[in-house]
């Protein structure tokens, strides 16, 4: 069977998983939108101060969305059993979980990409803001998703697994959020956000190439 067929089966088997499970998606994106607008809410309406914290509310709200569905990555394959028989299966576990953290992406982090423009409005942020704040999200939150699939795994069919991958993957998260969230406010400061912008490429091209195969290890470890 060639690599391209396994590779589009794969994912369109996950993202037929995650139609499924609509109203885990839903809540993703209500909690995002909640906790973004409830902020202009409760410090006020000055635009100098929405201004100034826009770029960290918008980033934290984003980065706890991306959590609340890490639990589900793996756990549903793990308890009927298909996630053995990928393990048996031919094709190289690291596509697999490859191919997971991209269906998770697709889910739980574009949609947050797509809305956040729409939520920064209320914060009296500029287009060119805006545009910043939208490309760090394109760039960080696939790092999100890829460190995220390695706390899954670790955790796998641990009891209290939600907390534990969030007291996992937080600290991991910690310069995700400062290089997404910096560039925007250098963008504000009228300075160049080229590099919080470098930052997070250069974390997601080591998570490309790193994330898939210490997921895949993790997975092993917790199996065994």
């Amino acid at each position: 069977m060639k690599l391209a067929p396994i590779w589009y089966s794969l994912l369109r088997r996950e993202l037929l998983l995650a139609a499924r499970r609509g109203a885990d998606v839903v809540a993703l994106l209500f909690f995002f939108m909640i906790a973004v607008s409830l902020f202009p809410l409760g410090i006020g309406a000055d635009p100098a101060l929405l201004r100034l914290i826009a770029p960290g509310v918008l980033w934290v709200a984003a980065l706890l969305s991306t959590m609340l569905s890490l639990n589900r990555l793996f756990a549903g394959d793990y308890a009927d059993g298909t996630l053995e028989q990928l393990l048996l299966s031919p094709q190289p576990l690291v596509l697999t979980v490859a191919i997971k953290t991209l269906a998770h992406w697709l889910v739980s982090g574009l949609p947050l990409v797509l809305l956040a423009p729409l939520l920064a409005v209320q914060f009296d942020l500029a287009g060119r803001e805006i545009g910043v704040l939208t490309l760090s999200l394109l760039l960080g939150t696939p790092v999100l998703s890829l460190i995220g699939t390695i706390g899954a795994a670790l955790t796998l069919g641990v009891r209290g697994a939600g907390v534990l991958v969030a007291v996992l993957v937080l600290p991991l998260y910690i310069p995700v959020l400062i290089f997404g969230a910096g560039a925007v406010v250098a963008s504000a400061a009228g300075l160049s956000p080229q590099a919080g912008l470098s930052l997070l490429g250069a974390l997601l091209a080591l998570g490309v190439v790193f994330g898939p195969y210490a997921a895949a290890l993790a997975l092993r470890i917790s199996l065994e």
